[in-house]
């Protein structure tokens, strides 16, 4: 039986990254970034039982997307997949009795969903962002990354519904409180998207195919939900594409459920 694909955001930012996604017959947590209390609590509030998780998949190290990974594979007891490199960059005591390594570009099999992993350009060990396939809906997850190469342009062509980095707006963030450091770190080929370069991204290559677009990962200090979708909105009007619906993810809090 075809069930929709349901997508639900936990949470999209600095302060913490997960997201759930199921096709009705598999059911997998993409990302770890909260406490398992509040991940459960949150997957409760939209009727999703916790325990009927088949698996964990982990986009890198970095503490905003792991931070209850350990707590929440030890209380799961499902398989973690996640590169071999991050498994090495993580603390001891996160699951490791549970991890599946699987390679950056590979493609893999979880349950009824096809998995594609790439790379990604950003500071930890080695990053990958996903694409889940079911039934012919494809579902692209791409947050943290400095830029867009045209290996992650080919990866989410033809998605119908992307998750999608809109961390800052480059004004806000180079007169922001940030150390020059740390505005140099988000700036720079291995850091965060802008909300111009998603623009451009609207505007050279998304697909007529995707029907949902949601902007994630937005900085608290260096972005608003507003400008991030007044910027994507104006992208998708000048491209014509009027059957792309388009969504924040506001810092802090879930998401909808979105269906298709």
């Amino acid at each position: 039986m075809l069930f929709p694909v349901r997508f639900l955001i936990l949470a999209s930012s600095s302060a913490g990254n997960s997201a759930y996604i199921s096709d009705g017959h598999t059911h997998l947590l993409i990302d770890c970034g909260l406490s398992r209390r509040e991940s459960f609590a949150r997957l409760e509030a939209q009727g999703i039982d916790p325990h009927s998780i088949d698996a964990v998949v982990v986009t890198h190290e970095h503490t905003d997307h792991v931070a209850g990974l350990g707590p929440i594979a030890k209380k799961l007891r499902k398989p973690v997949y996640l590169t071999a490199p991050t498994a090495a960059a993580l603390e001891p005591g996160c699951g490791e009795e549970y991890f599946q390594s699987v390679a950056a570009g590979s493609c893999f099999d979880i349950g009824s969903f096809r998995v594609q992993s790439f790379s990604l350009p950003h500071d930890a060990s080695d990053p990958v962002g996903f694409v889940f396939e079911s039934a012919g809906r494809r579902v692209g997850v791409c947050t943290d990354l400095g830029y867009m190469p045209d290996s992650i342009r080919f990866h989410l062509k033809d998605c119908g519904l992307i998750l999608l980095e809109s961390n800052h707006d480059l004004e806000m963030l180079k007169v922001g409180p940030y150390p020059w450091s740390l505005k140099q770190r988000v700036m720079s080929r291995r850091g965060h998207l802008s909300n111009d370069v998603v623009s451009q991204f609207i505007l050279d290559d998304l697909s007529s195919s995707t029907s949902r677009l949601v902007l994630g990962h937005l900085s608290e200090q260096n972005n608003l939900p507003a400008l991030a979708y007044m910027v994507a909105a104006q992208a998708i009007t000048r491209r014509g594409l009027t059957g792309v619906e388009l969504n924040v993810s506001e810092p802090r809090q879930a998401s909808a459920v979105f269906e298709f």
